[in-house]
């Protein structure tokens, strides 16, 4: 497996953070999406996830910094019948702008 995170882009010790994450293998076709809002939801994280055409799936996720670990933490292993074979991290600017964590359903 392969975890990788952009330069510089680790978070410092604020209370609220957003990641980004693309993650690889066989991820679609097993409810990674489901199951990552379940976890998300559990986690109180807020955001999106969404399957894109090549067989990854990508998630925008923003809350404590604590819960948004939780959920990338499962992310690394997915469901059951998963195989995650590779998880990209991208730190970004926390919006704060998400209300919930809902499955989107666009390709783009």
């Amino acid at each position: 497996m392969i975890f990788r995170c952009s330069k510089n882009s680790i978070p410092d010790d604020k209370e609220s953070i957003s990641v980004r994450l693309l993650v690889r293998g066989k991820v679609q076709g097993v409810y990674f999406r489901f199951n990552m809002q379940q976890v998300a939801m559990k986690n109180s994280v807020v955001g999106w996830v969404r399957n894109l055409p090549e067989g990854s799936v990508e998630a925008l996720l923003e809350g404590n910094k604590e819960d948004v670990n939780q959920v990338v933490k499962w992310s690394k292993i997915g469901p059951e019948n998963a195989r995650v074979d590779e998880v990209k991290m991208d730190y970004g600017q926390y919006t704060g702008k998400y209300k919930d964590f809902i499955i989107r359903y666009d390709k783009s």
